[in-house]
């Protein structure tokens, strides 16, 4: 196992350095720099001068081709120094951990969600495969997982927006708290905090429940044609004891597979519905970065979400192994 971990650990940081190679490549060759974002939408009134931009130009390394730009920013990155925001004027590292609590809010709970949810619903398809009720969920649930997130997004604002605004029902449509949040108590707080996570939560979670629920039945009818089931119905085992100790401990490999590789979910967001619903999240900041050209932000923001996604393969395999002591690692 030693081995093999030493040999995907230094594929990994292999994979690491040629992805943000790219990645720079790309964002230091697109139209704009940070000084000129910055210019087109500052007062004409206020431009800077051309000595002064040239100046900016040298402070923050713009003068120089970008292949060698990037071995500044990874001589940085080698001492622990993601590097300077441009736009919110503080380093990187701050800047993504402002973020980090709204993003592990609204993406941890819908994880957490959809898996519990997912888990029961797949086994009730199962032990009720073929039945109405079955196929009238089944339909529901490919319904959903048809359905665009960012589509449902706008549904619902326009539903909360004009049919239940100034109901009962009512939902607040913008961003992560209220204005006077500052001034409420800790649990009026909380309550404001939630109202404003039910809408973004209803629809980061719903296309993963629907999609998880059939991944699971899609395994567990395959476990219910083995040999070990027709042994357990041989000796008398109930239909539902079957269905959940027998076969639902077999499904857990590709089960673990997919939780594993849902880790770099957690903290990369989704840039469109954070962009929707204003949530304050790592998706938008990646949205806004990229606009800035924020350079510094953009490749502090990829190399984490690089870094997850790489942590989240080994890591399945890692619980694979646990799970099925036939897998072993050399």
């Amino acid at each position: 196992m030693l081995s093999y971990l030493i040999r995907r650990l230094l594929l990994a940081a292999l994979t690491l350095l040629l992805v943000s190679f790219a990645v720079y490549a790309l964002i230091r060759n697109m139209p704009g720099t940070p000084l000129t974002i910055n210019m087109a939408e500052a007062d004409p009134s206020k431009r800077i001068s051309k000595e002064e931009e040239q100046r900016l130009m040298r402070t923050y390394g713009l003068d120089k081709p970008w292949y060698i730009g990037y071995f500044v920013w990874l001589n940085k990155v080698r001492k622990f120094d993601l590097g300077y925001s441009m736009f919110e004027k503080e380093p990187v590292a701050r800047s993504i951990a402002k973020r980090i609590g709204p993003t592990l809010l609204l993406s941890g709970t819908s994880l957490f969600l959809a898996y519990f949810l997912a888990v029961p619903l797949g086994l009730y398809f199962s032990g009720r495969s073929g039945k109405l009720d079955e196929r009238a969920l089944s339909l529901s649930m490919y319904m959903l997982y048809s359905l665009p997130s960012f589509v449902a997004a706008l549904m619902l604002l326009t539903l909360f927006y004009q049919k239940l605004r100034d109901t009962a029902w009512e939902l607040p449509l913008q961003g992560m708290v209220s204005s006077g949040y500052t001034e409420m108590s800790w649990t009026s707080g909380l309550i404001d905090v939630l109202r404003h996570l039910i809408l973004p939560l209803a629809c980061f979670t719903y296309g993963g429940l629907a999609y998880d629920s059939r991944f699971i039945k899609a395994n567990m009818e395959e476990a219910l044609r083995q040999d070990y089931v027709r042994t357990a119905r041989a000796k008398g085992a109930g239909y539902w004891r079957i269905i959940v100790v027998h076969a639902f401990r077999n499904t857990l490999i590709p089960f673990v597979t997919l939780l594993g590789l849902s880790l770099p979910a957690l903290l990369s967001g989704a840039v469109i519905l954070e962009g929707i619903f204003g949530w304050p999240g790592m998706g938008q900041l990646f949205f806004q970065s990229v606009g800035r050209r924020d350079y510094d932000e953009i490749m502090g923001l990829t190399l984490m979400f690089t870094t997850l996604t790489l942590l989240g393969q080994l890591l399945a395999d890692i619980l694979y192994a646990f799970v099925d002591p036939r897998v072993t690692y050399r």
